[in-house]
Parts: C-alpha cells; sequence; structure tokens
C-alpha cells in the first residue's frame, strides 16, 4: 500500500472514530460468554458549557484501562451517564440564564434545566468522542430519566421499609443561598478572619463575660454552659442570665462538655451555631428560638434588626453592643469555618422536617464493606476510613428545591401518616399525581398533600451500580452486581464512593463493585486545581485540535496513579513526539517487511534474538502494571523500549541485513523480518489503550490482513513467549550496545557524523565478553560503519557498565 508522507492527526483520528462507530467496535455484548469487565463509570454534572483538561484527563486514565481489559479478551461493560438532575444543574442553570428559581413557576424552571443539560450533554459526547474513547453509547443514562427516576425511588422505598429512613424534624444544616437543606458531605472547611467578641450577660445584678465569634445569635442565645468542675461559675447554677440588649432570661447549667480554657469558659447556646448547640438543646430540652428565615435573614426575633442579612446584622448589633456597654473587648482571629462546598456560603441550622438516611448506626458495617472493595492505590482506603469513622451526622437527602427526584412520598393532613406507593407504580411524581392508594391507610382520610421536597442528586448517583444493572425492572441484568470497576477523583470518596458502598450494604448487604481506581486532578501550571470557578482551565477540544487526542491522552498518562497532574503543555508536545516517532519508524519497517506473510526462521540472528527477548520482559511488566491500573508505568515501560531499545539500537543495526540482504541471504532476512513484525506488531497494541488512533492506522496498513481483526483493539493483548526469552542474547545485545554507545559518543565529542568511517575498532577485555564480541562482529561494523575490529590491549576507552575497553581509529580523511 502507499503510506502517507506524514501523519495527519485530526483527518485520521476522525476517520478512525468513524470506523469504530459504524463497526460497533465498542458494543457489549450480553450473549457473550466471555467474562464481563463492568465499569461503574462517573455520571459528569451536565453543567457545563465548555470542558477543562483536567476533565479529559481523569475520564482518559479509565478509558485506558476499558481497552486493555477488551483487549485481554473481556466483554466490556462500559456505559456513560450524565448526573442532570439536582442543585449543581440548578445554579448552573440560575447563574447562566441570571433566573432564580425560588421566584419562578416550578415547571417553566425544570423545563429550563431540561433544556441546558441537553447542550452539557452534547458537549460530554463532543469531548469524549473527540478523544477516542470506548464508550458502548448505547449504554447512556440520565439521572434526571424516568428509569432513573424509578431507580431512585425504589432505593427509597427499600430503605423505608428496612428501617433506614427517616423523617426527622430536627435541626439540619443550611444553606441561606442555595435555600435548602446540605448534607455533611456538602460541607468545605475554610478560614476567614473574624473577630472573638468578649460580651457581657447580667445575673442578679452582676456582669458575666461570654466570648464569642457569632453576635449576630445573641437573640437566638437559650442558655449559658459551664463545666461542673470550673470553681468561677460553680455558684451560677440553677439562675439565670438576662440577654444584653434583648432584655430575656436565659437559665445557666452545668455540662461535662464545655471546655474550661475555651474562650472565658462560659458556653453560650443558640439555636443554633452549631453541632454542639444542637446537642445541649436536645439534652436539655432549651427552648427553641430561631432567628434567620430561610434566605438568611433576621426574623421577627431579630426585633430592631430584622430583615437584615447575617453579616449586616452581626455589625449592627456589635455597635451597638458597645454602645451599650455590653462590649467588652475584641481579638481578631482566624478559625475555620464550614461552608457550603457548592457556594462557599458559612452554613446556618434550621430546624425543619427533612428525610434521612440513618448512616450512623452502621458506621462499622460501612467500614467493613469499605475493606472488602479492592483500591487502587491502596493508601487510598484510609481517606475513605477516616471520613466514616468522623461521622457526625445522618445523611440529609431532602433538598428544598425543584429540579431533581421527586419522593414517592404523601402525607395525610388529618393524621399525619406517611403514604408510600406500591413499586409498581414508579416512577411518580407526587408534586403532579394524586396518591395511588386514593385515600389513607390509617385514617381512611382523603384529604392527602404531596412532599414537595426533592432528593439530594447524591441520592441518585450513589445507585449508579443499580441504574447500570436495571435493578427491579423488567430488563434486569442479572448476577450484573458486583461491577468490576469504580473509578472516580479522590475528592469525592467522602461522597459518591462512600455514599454508594453505604447503599449497596443497605439494599444487597454487599459491595457495589470489587476494585475501585481513584484519580488526581488535573490542575493549573501552578498547581492548583483546575475549575471554571476559579477561571484557571484550559479547553480540553483546543489542545486536542492543536495537537492530537493521541498526544492529550499520553500527557493525560504520564502520571501516577492517584496523583494530581498540573498541565504543561510541554507534556503534550512530548506526546506529540511520540506519535509521530511511532509513525516515523513504523513507516520505515513496512518496506522491509513488505511480502512477510508470517512465516518464522528455522533460527533467529543473535541480535533480532536480542530483541525479542527484551520484549518479553516489557510484556510482561506492561501486563502485571495494567493489572493494578498503573497506566503510567507501563506507558514508560514500553516508552523506554519503543525509544532506546528499538529506534536508537536495534533499527540503526539491522537495516544494514535489508540494504545488503543479497550479501548476508534469505534466512538472516527472515529471521529481521519475522522481529521486525513481531515487535512492532507487540509495541502496536501496548500502545494501543493509550494511543488508539495512531495505533489503529499503522494496524491497517499491514497487520490487520495477516492478523485477521477489524481492528488492533479487539485483538488479542501480547502474552509472553518463553520461547523467545534467551539469556544468551540478552547479555550479547548488552555488550553490542555498550560498544555502539561508546562509539557513537566519541564520534559526537569530535562534532562527526554518526556515519563517520571507523578504519580500526580495538576491543580489550574480559576472554567472556570478547567471545560475544565476536558473535556480533559483523553487526559492529555495520553500524560503526568501521572497517576491521582488533582484539588489542591498546583500546582505552571504557564502557559504562561492562568491562571492556574500545579504541577508535578514524579513517584518514576523518582525522
Amino acid at each position: 500500500m502507499v503510506l502517507p508522507d506524514k501523519y495527519d492527526a485530526l483527518s485520521i483520528e476522525r476517520k478512525w472514530q468513524d470506523f469504530w462507530t459504524a463497526k460497533n467496535t465498542y458494543q457489549f455484548n450480553p450473549k457473550s460468554k466471555a467474562k464481563v469487565f463492568s465499569i461503574d463509570t462517573p455520571p459528569p454534572y451536565a453543567s457545563a458549557d465548555h470542558l477543562h483538561v483536567g476533565h479529559g484527563m481523569h475520564y482518559s486514565q479509565f478509558e485506558f484501562v476499558a481497552r486493555y481489559k477488551r483487549m485481554i479478551g473481556m466483554n466490556v461493560f462500559f456505559p456513560m451517564g450524565y448526573d442532570d438532575n439536582g442543585l449543581p444543574t440548578e445554579r448552573f442553570v440560575e447563574k447562566k440564564l441570571g433566573v432564580d428559581s425560588k421566584r419562578m413557576d416550578r415547571q417553566k424552571f425544570i423545563q429550563l434545566c431540561l433544556e441546558e443539560t441537553k447542550k452539557a450533554g452534547v458537549t460530554y459526547h463532543d469531548l469524549f468522542t473527540s478523544l477516542g474513547f470506548s464508550i458502548d453509547w448505547n449504554l447512556l443514562y440520565q439521572t434526571i430519566s424516568p428509569e432513573a427516576t424509578r431507580v431512585a425511588q425504589k432505593s427509597f422505598l427499600d430503605l423505608y421499609k428496612k428501617g433506614k429512613m427517616e423523617r426527622s424534624d430536627f435541626p439540619n444544616m443550611w444553606c441561606t443561598t442555595c435555600q435548602t437543606s446540605i448534607a455533611q458531605a456538602d460541607l468545605d472547611n475554610v478560614d476567614l478572619n473574624s473577630h472573638f467578641s468578649d460580651i457581657t450577660f447580667s445575673v442578679d445584678g452582676k456582669n458575666v463575660i461570654i466570648a464569642t465569634t457569632r453576635p449576630e445569635l445573641i437573640p437566638a442565645c437559650v442558655g449559658l454552659f459551664f463545666h461542673p468542675d470550673d470553681d468561677r461559675y460553680k455558684h451560677l447554677k440553677g439562675k439565670k442570665a438576662r440577654v444584653p440588649l434583648f432584655g430575656y432570661d436565659v437559665p445557666i447549667l452545668a455540662d461535662e462538655n464545655v471546655t474550661k480554657e475555651k474562650g472565658t469558659g462560659l458556653m453560650m447556646v443558640c439555636t443554633f451555631g452549631d453541632k454542639e448547640d444542637v446537642e445541649k438543646w436536645k439534652k436539655y430540652n432549651l427552648d427553641l428560638r430561631v432567628v434567620f428565615t430561610e434566605d438568611g435573614r433576621m426574623n421577627d426575633l431579630g426585633g430592631k434588626y430584622k430583615g437584615l442579612k447575617v453579616k449586616t446584622a452581626r455589625t449592627a448589633i456589635l455597635e451597638d453592643l458597645k454602645t451599650g456597654g455590653f462590649l467588652l473587648s475584641q481579638k481578631d482571629i482566624s478559625h475555620a469555618v464550614n461552608v457550603h462546598e457548592r457556594c462557599k456560603t458559612e452554613i446556618e441550622f434550621l430546624k425543619k422536617p427533612q428525610w434521612q438516611i440513618k448512616i450512623l448506626d452502621d458506621k462499622d458495617a460501612i467500614l467493613e464493606m469499605g475493606n472488602k472493595v479492592r483500591w487502587f492505590p491502596d493508601h487510598m482506603r484510609v481517606r475513605f476510613e477516616h471520613w466514616v469513622q468522623g461521622l457526625q451526622w445522618n445523611w440529609v437527602i431532602s433538598r428544598q428545591r425543584h429540579y431533581g427526584v421527586p419522593f414517592p412520598v404523601w402525607y395525610c393532613k388529618k393524621c399525619n401518616a406517611v403514604l408510600l406507593p406500591d413499586e409498581k407504580f414508579l416512577p411518580v411524581d407526587p408534586r403532579d399525581n394524586v396518591f395511588p392508594g386514593k385515600k389513607c391507610h390509617a385514617c381512611s382520610s382523603t384529604d392527602i398533600v404531596p412532599e414537595m421536597d426533592v432528593m439530594d442528586t447524591w441520592m441518585t448517583s450513589s445507585v449508579s451500580p443499580q441504574l447500570n444493572s436495571h435493578w427491579g425492572g423488567k430488563d434486569e441484568r442479572k448476577n450484573f452486581l458486583p461491577m468490576s470497576l469504580r473509578p472516580q477523583a479522590h475528592d469525592i470518596i467522602r461522597t459518591w464512593a462512600f455514599y454508594t458502598i453505604a447503599k449497596s450494604f443497605f439494599h444487597h448487604g454487599d459491595i457495589p463493585w470489587s476494585d475501585i481506581m481513584i484519580s488526581g486532578h488535573g490542575q493549573d501550571a501552578h498547581g492548583r486545581k483546575m475549575s471554571k470557578s476559579a477561571g484557571n482551565f484550559i479547553v480540553a477540544q483546543d489542545i486536542i485540535k492543536k495537537y492530537s487526542a493521541d498526544a492529550f491522552r499520553y500527557w493525560a498518562s504520564s502520571v501516577k496513579l492517584g496523583e494530581d497532574l498540573p498541565f504543561l503543555e510541554k507534556e503534550v508536545v512530548t506526546g506529540n513526539k511520540t506519535v509521530i516517532k511511532l509513525f516515523n519508524a513504523c513507516k520505515f519497517t513496512m518496506p522491509n517487511i513488505e511480502g512477510y506473510s508470517g512465516g518464522k526462521p528455522k533460527k533467529l540472528h543473535v541480535v533480532d534474538s536480542w530483541l525479542l527477548s527484551q520484549l518479553q520482559n516489557v510484556v510482561d511488566v506492561c501486563t502485571k502494571q495494567w493489572d493494578v491500573y498503573e497506566y503510567s508505568k507501563a506507558k514508560s515501560e514500553v516508552d523506554y523500549f519503543f525509544w532506546h531499545t528499538f529506534c536508537d539500537n536495534y533499527l540503526e543495526i539491522v537495516k544494514y541485513r535489508f540494504y545488503e540482504s543479497e550479501k548476508f541471504g534469505a534466512e538472516s532476512k527472515l529471521s529481521a523480518q519475522y522481529t521486525l513484525y513481531t515487535a512492532v506488531l507487540t509495541m502496536l497494541k501496548l500502545y494501543a489503550p493509550i494511543m488508539p488512533h495512531i495505533t489503529e492506522e499503522i494496524f491497517h496498513w499491514n497487520f490487520s490482513t495477516i492478523e485477521k481483526e477489524d481492528s488492533i483493539h479487539t485483538s488479542k493483548w501480547p502474552i509472553v513467549n518463553t520461547k523467545l526469552c534467551n539469556s544468551t542474547a540478552d547479555e550479547t545485545g548488552k555488550v553490542l550496545v555498550e560498544i555502539v554507545a561508546v562509539i557513537r559518543k566519541f564520534k559526537s565529542s569530535k562534532q562527526l557524523s554518526i556515519k563517520a568511517g571507523i578504519k580500526t575498532l580495538r576491543i580489550h577485555g574480559e576472554k567472556e565478553l570478547l567471545t560475544i564480541v565476536e558473535s556480533v562482529k559483523q553487526d559492529i561494523l555495520q553500524v560503526c560503519n568501521a572497517e576491521t575490529v582488533l582484539f588489542d590491549e591498546s583500546a582505552n576507552i571504557p564502557c559504562e557498565s561492562i568491562k571492556l575497553k574500545v579504541g577508535i581509529e578514524l579513517t584518514e580523511e576523518k582525522k
């Protein structure tokens, strides 16, 4: 065939992407008898106008694995999902379109969200297709779809029946910006500058001092507490303290959980500033004085400060405390504050009825499930364990928003009974449909109202294995769970990994997948996580168009599993150079193996035997690394072999046997052809998971016909051929390469061409090594352009790692 002059990456990559689509190369075959390797693919939030290189890096790293597993003969189940329900989508739509969901008709806002998620889906499809991902798009799911809604609602009903779900009218964390409850996993800790303010309360006409960073909570104060052993305050137990500015009295109580050394040792308990406030409010049956509205303004209990935002009220109250003589002093501090990870708003606590999953009762069992999963890298397991051990709240799954999976719940207004539908009615939206049972099962009332909240988006994402298995559906994939692999980033171990493991335990009593593969983040050049909000992103499609998908994928494979990867364009350039080098090296080999049809020589030339023996070790190492998801180590191994062993040495050594094939005979040529064919095909396969396009292109130059395969990606992964392992050839090749390296270095130091002629090579060393040199003397003469080789003690240039010395006498014209 006529080979192209140069590699036109963009057109060739598109050609093979179209080819794979037309051939259904990556389609999952449910009827296959091959072992299934199923991937619980991360469903990205469908809330993006563009995707940065970090997205491409993360998804590429486990896409490599899908290709490898397919080549070792497994029936790969590689779906894609879009997480297009819930708060992330709502916030994206509100910001992009400049709307407020709370001020809009619910259905109109939901329609806007649906329209935007369709656009985001196109964006993801474009990126993943341009990167050559081997996704089976027939397996696509969306978390807002009827099927996903059915599975999430089935999950809810199952948890409710098992006693793992409850509706609690208990104070929970609240975001005043997003105006919804949030879970512990939705929090970030940030360091903020603030003040510790010493403020006086009065007891029997005398002042006592509390220290607080939240003076705006003074009207929410319901008690003062001290440690029972604190002699400063023992005499106050049972008395009342007058709250400054607001003029009402609160009890003074003792509790062992008060820290004597914190602040003044006298703790102000409010409803609610933090978890300690909540605990003491419940333990001592204190009054309830919630002073904030859902959007973070002071309410009627705030008195003259009613309507002020939290921070504005803080400033105003401090000023009035100072004027009234209640503010004694202030100290500047920096302290860690819980904020909502979505909008970075400081959290508040509100008492509202919320559905929650009772996680805290089963922490030990969930930890045990986590230990059954194989973690790659293993040290990431510790993050999971620390998260579970540190849990303090049950998982609140109610969200006071419009767009999301609705709860399959109605309530009886007469007796407050919780009314649930039969599973056969799922999916169902109570907000738009009457209760299927028509009347209350407890009191027969027909005065029934729907639950208006929607589920936390993680409630759906956490059943992605069940979504993939069509759990409870007519077409349920039997014996599908647990799945094979969950790939995900390290920052959502506390959410997606934890929630999925917990839900799988509750539903099935088992793990959701056998392995979990944790990747790092794509970062900017300064080591900061790349994100749209920070504005430090580089659009992935721009880099792909500038270089190629394979060059991009090469960059994505250049970091160890689990580690973050700063984006440096020079690394993509290295990938591009590798693509071009592979193209040129293979283009050189094609004429030399023209006419070769797969035959084996009776005996291999020693240099050919050396190359193939070395290659067996590369196959062995690469396979072992791929089996533990260490794509970067596998790539490094084949990289070294390709660039140094094959291109720098073998091709230079072997080519004279083609140029002068008549001189060296047909058997020598066949040995070289067999070796070139075997080595190039093996290298292509080893590179194929990472660089699918260039490997497919070269495979179809010649190999696909001989191998009788439509695609390199459905061909068999190389296996170690022990018959080609040859320790004698390994040692011979090492000696040959060392001598050639000395000669090349010498010519370079003299600023001579590599092709510069040598009159005499003198070699001296141990007898065993000289015997090896004798066996490859002809190869040395040819590759070094030397006239003769003498074994002579006058040789004076030592080899680097073998006990040989080399002497070099140039031809007259080069001296």
